[in-house]
């Protein structure tokens, strides 16, 4: 009979066992920009860098020119929708400023995106957003709640 029972209770402990991992694993990967994942003040260094690096293609309020895309707003919105900040993080730190790519270190790319975030009205928070591209794909890029 207790043999019975402990296997029953492994048996048990087997099949949920991957429903909690799987629950982990979406827990892990909930962040988003809607939980606050950058400081004011880092959205003002990215601010200055964003005048020196990026407004040319991008435009002064990050609303795009005929060279590059906007980087707020609903098109915005519709390319980056359900990727990672991580992505993004990678798209900017590799990919810009076009002219010279590559140039931005991490600590002022995680600067740059900041700024886009807080121009996008997404909510600011008490910790900076970091430069680790795997953390940082983590956090879901999700349109603001109405």
């Amino acid at each position: 009979m207790k043999i019975t029972i402990a296997l029953v209770a492994i048996a048990g402990l087997a099949a949920i066992a991957p429903i909690h991992s799987t629950l982990r694993a979406e827990q892990a990967t909930s962040r988003s920009v809607l939980d606050g994942v950058y400081t004011e003040e880092q959205a003002k260094r990215g601010d200055m860098l964003y005048g020196q690096d990026c407004a040319s293609c991008h435009g002064p309020s990050l609303m795009g020119t005929e060279m590059a895309p906007p980087l707020t707003g609903a098109t915005f919105m519709m390319n980056w929708n359900d990727a990672t900040v991580g992505e993004l993080f990678e798209k900017i730190r590799l990919g810009m400023p076009a002219d010279d790519p590559g140039s931005l270190n991490p600590q002022q790319t995680a600067d740059v995106l900041s700024h886009i975030l807080k121009v996008g009205k997404f909510p600011v928070g008490q910790t900076e957003l970091g430069t680790d591209a795997q953390a940082l794909r983590q956090m879901k890029i999700e349109p603001l709640k109405p």
